[in-house]
């Protein structure tokens, strides 16, 4: 899925529990949609298997929010929504593609790494690929809660994930194939400080 799709997952998180408890602020809605990209941070090292944890996330997240329940203090939301936001991340990546640059073609078994079993988890491909249509649907669905709920730079800041959701859905295919032209052109010395990753699969 698309990082603003993960990122509109947390701040739709987020939303949901400023409205339960209004007086923690907005700090713990934007600890929410950075936890909700955090995962992400691993694109260029080891991309869903760095910083992508389903069951260390989740394990995580579960006494946190049970802390938050209790003691639903700014900082005590704001950790616990942050761990749910990468929880939600890591695993939902199960149910998009596969880990290649082409994953509408379907020809890669890894959608992300689960440390506590050793082993990389298939891709379900309920959303087929980042940038797909039902990928920008979702965004949109996400979208709704905070637009409704916040208006001002929230508000801008929303609409602007989904502009750029838009914009990345119609050129992700385009992309590929301006990269492939572009690797193909590099000289070998350039191409080694290109992610092995990308390499793999343009060449």
């Amino acid at each position: 899925m698309m990082a603003t799709t993960h990122a509109l997952a947390g701040v739709a998180l987020g939303t949901a529990v400023m409205a339960l408890v209004p007086e923690a602020g907005i700090i713990p809605v934007l600890a929410a949609a950075l936890g909700g990209l955090f995962p992400d941070f691993d694109l260029y090292a080891g991309h869903r298997k760095t910083l992508h944890f389903p069951v260390y996330f989740s394990a995580l997240a579960v006494p946190a929010l049970a802390v938050a329940a209790v003691n639903p203090t700014t900082t005590s939301l704001a950790v616990a929504l942050f761990l749910a936001a990468a929880a939600v991340h890591s695993v939902s990546d199960i149910f998009g593609g596969g880990l290649e640059l082409k994953p509408w073609l379907g020809t890669s078994e890894r959608a992300v790494y689960d440390h506590w079993n050793g082993r990389w988890l298939a891709p379900k491909r309920l959303i087929r690929y980042d940038g797909s249509p039902e990928d920008l649907a979702l965004t949109l669905v996400l979208a709704v809660p905070p637009v409704l709920v916040f208006d001002g730079t929230i508000e801008l800041l929303v609409i602007g994930a989904v502009a750029i959701s838009g914009v990345y859905v119609l050129l992700r295919k385009p992309m590929v194939v301006a990269a492939e032209r572009l690797v193909a052109a590099l000289p070998d010395h350039v191409v080694d400080y290109v992610p092995e990753r990308f390499i793999r699969d343009l060449r």
